[in-house]
């Protein structure tokens, strides 16, 4: 059982935020998230395209600003469980909460933060015949071990970042890269681009476009896979195939919770604290609505600033806490570093 102050469901940039907002007030904190690494969209979809409404970065890079916000959050010392779905939720007669995920995993907080930005991703998958079959025996869907691939043929399908990306990465990990894309425009990073270009010419990754992958083929695992070449059917052996056509936001299990739900996002109480209509479960970021809602990170970070102070309440009730900037205040982490601004020295000018 893992016991925390505030369980954040996600682990995008609303929830790491709010790690840091709860260490200031002393509150640990425990994420969940279903992807295999923090960072949420920014990290899975466009970890390389630039961002420009975040307070302070006239631009970053979304996996830069990931990058950032887990260093922030370093020192109050959250736990992670990735890869896994927060699937149920009992309270108790204290009020708290036991959070436990598709894979059993137990959690006990105090309150939960649902984070969950659009909810939770599942990958958007090939129109293919049997594909389902062959999920986990040749067909992946995220890159989640790179070794799962070494020295291995592999076929990765996609036209974005994370096609490109991962064809880039696998060529120094497979025995064999093939890149299939149903146009000849690739949608991603220029630098992307150009190095599967460079990759191309020097033979560690084999270019097929304008194609798309019609026909998997194999009897106990993936042996090869038909694709249509501008009419033309050919067949490639292939040991793995990656189709990264990116991810669908969905509430999953999260909607049977008994929260408000309206147009798939969750209704909270934006006047005071972004509760839901259950006390002490709490939505901030893109994954709630409220009049005047705004689906932005800037907006997630604000939402989840005023959250930490409720949960504070719910935790010490009736004991007031001073606000202080950190200017003034400095931060102790939880792991005994402390950071603060330089003190003023005190001497007379002669």
């Amino acid at each position: 059982m893992i016991k925390t102050d505030i369980l954040i469901i996600g682990a995008g940039p609303t929830g790491l935020f709010t790690v840091f907002e709860a260490g200031l007030l002393k509150l640990k904190c425990h994420i969940i998230d279903g992807l295999p690494q923090p960072g949420g969209q920014l990290t899975e979809l466009y970890p390389k395209k630039p961002i420009f409404d975040i307070p302070g970065y006239p631009e970053v890079l979304a996996g830069d600003l990931v990058d950032n916000l887990m260093e922030q959050i370093k020192q109050f010392q959250p736990g992670f469980t990735l890869n896994e779905k927060a699937e149920t939720i009992q309270k108790l007669d204290d009020g708290t909460f036991i959070v436990t995920t598709d894979k059993g995993t137990e959690h006990h907080a105090n309150s939960v933060a649902i984070a969950g930005g659009l909810g939770s991703f599942e990958p958007r998958k090939p129109l293919i015949e049997d594909i389902e079959f062959y999920e986990d025996k040749g067909v992946e869907y995220f890159v989640k071990n790179p070794e799962l691939f070494r020295d291995k043929k592999i076929v990765i399908a996609g036209g974005g970042d994370s096609a490109l990306d991962w064809s880039v990465f696998l060529s120094n990990v497979a025995s064999e890269v093939t890149l299939i894309h149903r146009r000849n425009e690739f949608r991603g990073a220029l630098d992307s681009v150009e190095k599967v270009q460079e990759l191309k010419h020097s033979g560690k990754i084999h270019l097929i476009t304008p194609a798309e992958v019609v026909g998997l083929n194999g009897s106990e695992h993936l042996e090869s896979i038909d694709i249509d070449e501008n009419g033309a059917h050919r067949n490639i052996k292939t040991d793995y195939f990656i189709p990264l056509f990116g991810l669908t936001p969905k509430l999953g299990a999260i909607a049977n919770w008994g929260l408000e739900i309206e147009k798939n996002a969750i209704k909270v109480n934006n006047a005071l604290d972004y509760q839901t209509n259950i006390e002490g479960i709490y939505a901030i970021g893109d994954v709630n609505t409220y009049p005047g809602k705004l689906k932005l990170i800037l907006c997630g970070f604000h939402e989840a600033t005023l959250m930490v102070q409720s949960v504070y309440q719910r935790i010490n009730p009736g004991k007031k806490h001073v606000l202080k900037y950190t200017t003034v205040s400095g931060i102790d982490g939880f792991d005994g570093t402390r950071k603060e601004a330089e003190k003023a020295v005190v001497k007379a000018i002669e």
